[in-house]
């Protein structure tokens, strides 16, 4: 299958109105795959006053029959290409084939949480009747209706691209909004294809859905974000451009939804077996460490610190990367050069401040091409070094040592941010009592794992504002209405 490498805007496939166009790179090998169009201020234009439009004067928002059928379309079209696909998108984010199958948030999976919205979109009450209610002698019957909030700017980031395209736009349509995706540069071809989808196998009305690609996204991005036509902003991406991003919208009032960074701490109780919950370790390596929800600081009592450092290693050993076509790697390449220099960039910032080094922290040697980092870890770390406190977005894990259950919960909470998190313990009473006290949007309990199409996916403090997926990631996209009627 043929990349899409054309924008999608008011049902049309189309090249930038410039004719320009941008390199696609593959970060596991550093070689050009090929081309997509660079778009620019008039593209966007286009694309928004068409999502507008439809949203203004076609039944898009109130038909909820026809829009299942073709999401339902969507869903189909998705699953007779997602082998190709998945090869595409391996290729693009520069993770090994197989996290894109069914082992992983890449391809596969996403597209099968489509069946979610699918079979819960016929039973959601769209209006509820409160009964009569009398007020200043008047009688009347009160009704509160869910409505479509209107235009939708999704703009989603490089490191599950379409797991996260799906997981916006999706519900975004089920809920009768009009949408203008703009991709991350680095992964164009995730969102692209999902125009072409829409435009040769769904009945979906022109400009409901529409994509726009460019290789510096800063000037059409502000440029969605600033348009008073569009009524909502849904973001993911890193803290800074959140705040940038909910700062120009309060201009025009819009409803902001972000989706932002993280420093979840993955806690090891004092009665915790060692040889299990290490193993969870392993997960700041999966796709080179490029998750907001990656377990990223290992909290361990301090009694256990020197068996902890002399097991890590030997699990580490288990880590092989470098083969793009693998099926059982689990870490590929940084998404491009200025990302691994920024990794680097933080393990020289650990040395710097006092971290001691137990493993990696270079470019493998064994690799001549390829973004890639080593799978690094730092012991006798302290909460308030730089590399327990931002987000590194890459495979490095800190070792902060505590010294009794409250000091745990206090470093764990000790953060800026509040996304993600994981407890062990032999009793899972005294692991989900330390769970509930943690901060943070999810946490995992023994090794549970939370992610799922049902299950709402958000952080507290600066990890962001409101929920992904699940009813609740549904009714981000919903406004409320209350009716009166005299009786």
């Amino acid at each position: 299958m043929e990349p899409e490498t054309r924008l999608f805007i008011d049902g049309e496939l189309c090249n930038a109105a410039s004719g320009k166009r941008y390199p696609n790179i593959n970060p596991a090998t550093e070689e050009v795959m090929g081309e997509v169009a660079d778009a620019g201020r008039e593209d966007m234009d286009r694309a928004i006053a068409a999502a507008r439009r439809a949203f203004d004067e076609t039944d898009w928002s109130t038909n909820h029959a026809f829009r299942l059928r073709c999401l339902e379309q969507l869903h189909k079209g998705l699953l007779a290409i997602d082998e190709a696909f998945r090869v595409q998108i391996a290729a693009e984010t520069g993770g090994p084939l197989g996290i894109c199958g069914d082992m992983g948030p890449q391809c596969k999976t996403p597209i099968g949480f489509i069946e979610y919205t699918l079979k819960s979109l016929p039973e959601y009450e769209w209006s509820r009747d409160l009964g009569v209610a009398e007020m200043m002698g008047m009688r009347s019957r009160r009704l509160v209706e869910k409505e479509a909030v209107g235009v939708v700017a999704c703009i989603t980031p490089w490191n599950v691209p379409l797991q996260i395209n799906l997981a916006k736009c999706i519900p975004a349509l089920a809920a009768g909004c009009t949408v203008v995706l703009k991709a991350a540069p680095d992964t164009p071809w995730s969102a692209t294809m999902l125009g072409r989808v829409i435009k040769e196998q769904t009945d979906i009305p022109a400009g409901v859905f529409n994509v726009i690609t460019a290789a510096d996204p800063k000037d059409v991005g502000e440029q969605l974000v600033d348009d008073p036509r569009v009524d909502m902003i849904s973001f993911t991406g890193s803290t800074g451009v959140g705040k940038h991003i909910a700062a120009r919208a309060a201009a025009t009032v819009k409803k902001v939804f972000l989706e932002l960074g993280g420093k979840s701490a993955n806690i090891i109780l004092d009665d915790a077996d060692l040889n299990t919950c290490l193993l969870s370790s392993l997960g700041v390596c999966f796709h080179a460490g490029q998750g907001c929800a990656i377990l990223s600081r290992l909290l361990v009592p301090r009694s256990r610190q020197a068996e902890v450092e002399e097991l890590l290693p030997t699990f580490f050993s288990f880590i092989e990367y470098g083969d793009p076509s693998s099926d059982s790697q689990i870490m590929g390449a940084l998404v491009n050069a200025r990302q691994r220099e920024r990794v680097l960039g933080y393990i020289e910032k650990g040395k710097a401040e006092g971290a001691r080094l137990l493993m990696g922290g270079g470019v493998p040697e064994h690799l001549d091409k390829g973004f890639y980092v080593e799978p690094t870890v730092f012991t006798d770390v302290t909460n308030d070094m730089t590399i327990a406190r931002e987000e590194i977005f890459g495979p490095v894990l800190v070792i902060i040592p505590y010294d009794d259950e409250e000091d745990a919960i206090r470093i764990a909470n000790d953060s800026d941010f509040g996304l993600s998190g994981a407890v062990w313990s032999a009793s899972e009473e005294r692991s989900l009592a330390v769970a509930r006290r943690i901060r943070t949007g999810t946490i995992n309990v023994n090794g549970g794992i939370f992610y799922g199409a049902d299950a709402p996916f958000g952080g507290y403090k600066q990890s962001g504002v409101g929920r992904e997926m699940g009813r609740e990631g549904f009714e981000e996209y919903l406004e409320t209405k209350t009716l009166a009627i005299g009786v």
